[in-house]
């Protein structure tokens, strides 16, 4: 069974930075892809970022390329979104999840999933 803890999250002003970090363990990672989710008051969960456990490959939504950086750490089985410049529309709950191989945004493509991290970011 795979558990995966968030943790980061936090009020902050427009244009501050937050690193959030997602803790994994229970099984082996390699194959697999760690992803990172949010989902907004009212609004569907919607794709952040994602990173393959093996090499370098990420993806990024649209809306965050460019301010977040996805990383991990293999020996500590964690996975970081560093996330800078935020904006309001920013703010949700954000969760980390994974998925096989070929999942990038389509959250059915994740099989476990986080209790998620808030960030709110005020104007």
């Amino acid at each position: 069974q795979v558990m995966l803890v968030e943790s980061g999250g936090g009020l902050v002003q427009a244009g501050a930075s937050l690193r959030l970090s997602c803790a994994a363990s229970g099984r082996t990672f390699s194959g697999t892809t760690l992803g990172w989710f949010r989902q907004a008051p009212g609004k569907e969960r919607e794709f952040v970022s994602a990173i393959r456990w093996s090499g370098s490959r990420s993806y990024y939504a649209a809306s965050v390329k460019g301010r977040f950086t996805i990383s991990r750490d293999n020996r500590m089985n964690t996975v970081y979104l560093q996330m800078d410049s935020l904006k309001p529309e920013d703010t949700a709950v954000y969760y980390c999840a994974t998925g096989g191989l070929g999942a990038v945004e389509n959250p059915y493509d994740y099989d476990s999933w986080g209790q998620g991290t808030q960030v709110t970011v005020s104007s």
